[in-house]
């Protein structure tokens, strides 16, 4: 989908189109002030210089996204706001509705599912889609496909979607990228020494900063220069299964199937604080978001029918510098008091001397608990899978007494 929480946006506020827009800040409060002072008349009649510009944004919010006049600018998702406002200090300024967000992306994947039923979902706003026996889905390559999903999405929500269409899905993500807004890129496997060897290596799903901070420092910069590389040299460098993944990667070569039912492997909550807090001297208000983000962990779970083993934390220091423990229990869980009391434990671990400016909880191997329940029953036990904790300790108790521990 195209710039989606924007887009979203601007389907409620229309006399924002063309002009840059960033979603993100975490706090509804500027917004809600505005519908307040402009609750007489239509959203579309609010006048566009009663909405915030990021230049008076302060706070430690990141963006979510931004419209693509935004983008011209430098603006981008998960950069700063306040790095954000120096660079476009005229665009304005809307949190995300996420209970919108969630009924969008639902009606989406829904109108996909009935032109093509093999869809895999890759998170809010991006799918996979298999065409290979769809009636038609290989005319022009895909394309005539291609033009009725994207007429059929806007015709049901009014948003705009680009799609790649390749021989396999990492192709077909980096050919989905091509052409946005609202474009239809195809790319055959004759393509791939003009269309995907010219890009940058970071464009292949899969290498990140660090490593493409490391190919920089071998001189490789495009994936035709990652493509010339003997396996055996990548190899040698990135280690067995990682290098041979990039030969294969800068090859065009990805014989994954599009899934179309998974399992998450994890749920997770956290939360960048407005300012930066110290685990002594903001003991009281970083134990109350701790608690918070535990609770929200566990309605994820209870909501979607999933308990866990592993809980563990995440921790971003003033530095950008980041801290992970966990802890895997005997037993699966879904209880807040129980993730709240195993997260303690693992914070016990971090060194807690340096200010923090983001907080996580995170529960890993997940099963259904459904299914957890049933073999429970079949075995003739008694046992449930959410046990409750006894105790619940004050989760920075040791901050002053044992600083660095582990």
């Amino acid at each position: 989908m195209d710039a989606f929480f924007a887009s979203v946006e601007l389907l409620r506020y229309p006399q924002l189109k063309g002009l840059p827009v960033v979603i993100g800040g975490g706090r509804r409060s500027a917004d809600d002030a505005l519908l307040q002072r402009f609750a007489d008349r239509p959203l579309s009649k609010i006048p566009v210089e009663a909405f915030p510009l990021l230049r008076d944004y302060v706070g430690r919010g990141v963006i979510t996204t931004a419209t693509y006049p935004a983008r011209q600018f430098g603006v981008g998702s998960a950069m700063g706001m306040m790095k954000a406002a120096r660079l476009c200090p005229q665009a304005l300024v809307l949190p995300a509705d996420f209970d919108e967000i969630r009924r969008f992306s639902r009606t989406f994947k829904a109108v996909i599912q009935e032109i093509a039923p093999v869809m895999e979902d890759r998170g809010v706003d991006e799918v996979f889609i298999d065409f290979t026996d769809v009636p038609g889905g290989q005319r022009e390559g895909g394309r005539v496909l291609a033009r009725l999903i994207q007429k059929s999405i806007f015709e049901a929500t009014g948003l705009t979607c680009s799609i790649g269409v390749a021989p396999n899905k990492l192709v077909a993500k980096m050919a989905s990228e091509f052409n946005k807004p609202n474009g239809i890129s195809i790319v055959f496997e004759a393509d791939l020494q003009t269309k995907i060897w010219p890009l940058p290596v970071r464009k292949i799903n899969g290498i990140g900063p660090k490593s493409g901070e490391k190919l920089a420092g071998l001189h490789i910069h495009t994936i035709g220069d990652l493509a010339a590389q003997p396996r055996e040299w990548l190899v040698d460098h990135f280690g067995q299964a990682y290098g041979a993944w990039m030969h294969e990667a800068a090859w065009g070569r990805d014989d994954r199937p599009v899934v179309t039912e998974s399992e998450p492997v994890s749920m997770s909550r956290e939360t960048t604080f407005e300012r930066d807090l110290h685990a002594v001297r903001d003991r009281a208000e970083l134990g109350a978001i701790f608690t918070d983000l535990c609770e929200r962990v566990s309605e994820d779970l209870r909501r979607k029918g999933y308990v866990g083993r592993t809980i563990g934390i995440k921790l971003r220091y003033d530095d950008f510098r980041t801290a992970t423990r966990d802890h895997t229990l005997d037993h699966y869980t879904a209880d807040a008091a129980l993730i709240r009391r195993t997260a303690g434990l693992c914070l016990k671990r971090v060194d807690l001397r340096q200010r923090l400016r983001l907080l996580g909880v995170r529960v890993g191997k997940l099963v259904r608990a459904d299914s957890l329940a049933t073999a429970a029953a079949a075995a003739g036990s008694d046992e449930s899978p959410h046990r409750v904790a006894e105790t619940t300790p004050d989760l920075f108790e040791d901050a002053r007494r044992a600083p660095d521990i582990g």
